[in-house]
């Protein structure tokens, strides 16, 4: 039984740590490395964690001397990786008794280089919220469909890092990890990375219990289809699809020469149409070749909010209104 290292990275976390910390440590798979890092916290966080330092020779804790933000102080937690397989994991959530054992013999299994699984979303007091995160972000048919295909990370984010288990031969390839996007942070860009260089794998089980409390760090965002406006979907869609092409094109190292080249064509188009308003007429063959294995519905209601916004307000107005007399906004 090899050990596993496992990274926490922790900020003001004084209120769900502790009961995070004993899922982890009461996992069925027991050899494992908890690596704790700090930033900074003004709660009782860094007290609970001396206190379980001294009862647990498996918990080894850093603490920062000024804040580095989630992002760095995983940086930070991935170079102190020693084993060679490693987990990230967040400091609100809570651990099911067998998702090491689980996500590790399924990696085992398939040799594969990172596996992730399903959430079940869950209110402060591990009370169901919703069954399946992956069902409620709208993943599902995206994970079954681009599952070990480089796609599966490249357009969207499939992989939620707190499920994660990976492994070290690829951290040098993501270090540093980029900061340019909110969209293409520090588990995205990991699961991209594999994705581009590895095998990725997927253990349809939930494996943890996804806590929403209000002051997540990174939580269940709310969805395109709740806006109300036009506008607010296409604005998003930029917004992600530009800061993740800024990051890949940034660190460009890690993508074969082809998806280098197409990288930096799809960074100029989508900000070439921040500044169209109304109608676009060029380039369309870089929407076609990142989207032509999409279902033709998501292609051309993208095409359509992308290209020809004018026309895209009106149709999405009346879409709107008629959801609404259905009551299903």
């Amino acid at each position: 039984m090899e050990q596993i290292d496992i990274l926490m990275a922790t900020y003001n976390g004084e209120k769900y740590l502790k009961e995070q910390i004993e899922s982890i440590l009461n996992q069925t798979y027991s050899n494992i490395r908890l690596l704790i890092s700090d930033d900074c916290s003004k709660d009782e966080t860094r007290k609970i964690l001396n206190e379980y330092e001294k009862k647990d020779s498996r918990i080894k804790v850093f603490f920062q001397e000024k804040n580095l933000g989630y992002v760095k102080n995983f940086e930070f937690l991935l170079s102190k990786v020693e084993n060679e397989i490693y987990m990230l994991s967040d400091q609100d959530d809570y651990w099911l008794p067998e998702k090491v054992e689980k996500t590790y013999n399924r990696m085992i299994e398939t040799k594969s280089d990172l596996v992730f699984t399903d959430l079940e979303i869950v209110n402060e007091k591990l009370e169901t919220l919703y069954p399946s995160f992956n069902d409620y972000m709208k993943l599902s048919k995206k994970i079954k469909k681009y599952i070990g295909d480089y796609r599966l990370q490249y357009l969207y984010n499939c992989v939620t890092g707190c499920t994660l288990i990976s492994k070290k031969k690829f951290i040098n390839m993501c270090l540093p990890l980029p900061t340019i996007s909110q969209y293409a942070i520090h588990d995205t860009w990991i699961a991209c990375v594999v994705a581009n260089n590895g095998k990725i794998e997927y253990l349809n089980e939930k494996t943890i219990k996804y806590r929403q409390h209000g002051n997540n760090q990174v939580g269940t965002e709310k969805l395109s289809h709740g806006f109300k406006k036009l506008d607010e979907v296409r604005k998003l869609f930029l917004d992600v699809k530009i800061g993740l092409f800024k990051t890949y094109v940034e660190n460009e190292s890690v993508f074969s020469s082809n998806i280098k080249i197409q990288n930096q064509k799809a960074l100029q188009y989508f900000e070439m149409l921040e500044k169209k308003q109304h109608i676009n007429f060029k380039d369309w063959k870089i929407f076609h070749n990142l989207y032509k294995t999409e279902s033709f519905t998501y292609y051309i209601e993208n095409f359509l909010i992308m290209n020809f916004p004018g026309i895209s307000r009106i149709l999405f107005k009346i879409r709107y209104l008629i959801l609404k007399i259905l009551r299903k906004r």
